[in-house]
């Protein structure tokens, strides 16, 4: 942890919500004049696109059907948490960008597939702002969650998040739905050992929850509006949050535990501004002032 180069971390796997909950962040960090750097979790793969599917296929001929992006070993962890002390240290680090389609290609002039050169982060930013896979993992070789601030774990209910992945494969990356399952069989392993456990080093937990029915997520035609879900926010340490307010602000929201309160889903982005603005000026003034 940093006082005066702070680290925001968001974590959450393959479908789970995290590019959304970075725009709420992305809103916050505007109308609030701060400058943010940002990384994603992407860009410490440790393969690119082409020598994955090699080592994918190595794995199985090696009898591993467990090996996929979810895996410890399918990541550059140690330059991920040198980038994070680097930046809380001295405010600098390095990360690249993986390139996943045309549109980003002709941004970047890098083929699909494959990623950018390593360059420097932007200098004279007021914090890090990570979003992907590992960003609170300590497994005993990288402990990134000692390293970051305030972390923030995205986590729907599996088979909503079995939902949302395969109706976005399908629509952005034109994989059948067998395609999808295939992948998602592949990771669970590492999802139970590898993105599970991060969720206990998060300060905050967003997981939504479907109020209509996602038994069979592998047929399931359309993904559940905010309207048919809840969400419920767990708070590791509650003390210093406003549950009153916070309850009196939210309309349609209740406690549950003492650190847990359960909102409508319609009201996920508010809800998000009145918990995490407060602990992003809190952040950003205390750097300033050190």
């Amino acid at each position: 942890m940093s006082r005066k180069h702070p680290i925001i971390s968001v974590t959450g796997s393959s479908g789970a919500g995290t590019t959304t909950v970075k725009h709420t962040f992305d809103q916050i960090f505007r109308r609030e004049g701060i400058k943010a750097v940002a990384i994603e979790g992407d860009a410490f793969h440790s393969y690119d696109r082409a020598a994955m599917k090699t080592e994918l296929a190595a794995r199985l001929d090696a009898g591993d059907a467990t090996f996929s992006h979810f895996s410890y070993e399918a990541n550059d962890l140690a330059a991920l948490e040198a980038t994070f002390r680097s930046y809380g240290e001295s405010g600098t680090g390095r990360t690249r960008t993986y390139v996943h389609d045309a549109r980003e290609a002709e941004h970047w002039g890098v083929e699909p597939g494959r990623f950018t050169d390593w360059r420097d982060l932007d200098p004279g930013s007021d914090l890090l702002f990570y979003e992907g896979l590992h960003g609170a993992v300590a497994n005993g070789a990288v402990n990134l969650s000692r390293l970051a601030d305030l972390k923030i774990g995205v986590v729907p209910v599996i088979n909503l998040e079995w939902t949302q992945k395969i109706h976005r494969d399908r629509a952005s990356r034109g994989y059948s739905t067998e395609a999808v399952t295939d992948v998602i069989l592949r990771r669970m392993h590492a999802y139970v050992h590898c993105i599970c456990p991060q969720f206990t080093e998060t300060d905050i937990n967003f997981q939504r929850v479907p109020v209509v029915d996602t038994s069979n997520p592998f047929i399931a035609r359309w993904i559940p509006t905010a309207d048919e879900s809840l969400v419920v926010i767990r708070f590791r340490n509650p003390r210093g949050i406003d549950f009153p307010y916070l309850v009196s602000m939210i309309h349609g929201s209740w406690m549950t535990r003492a650190n847990s309160i359960v909102i409508p889903g319609g009201k996920l982005d508010i809800a998000m501004q009145l918990i995490l603005t407060p602990l992003i000026l809190r952040l950003v003034d205390n750097a300033r002032r050190a």
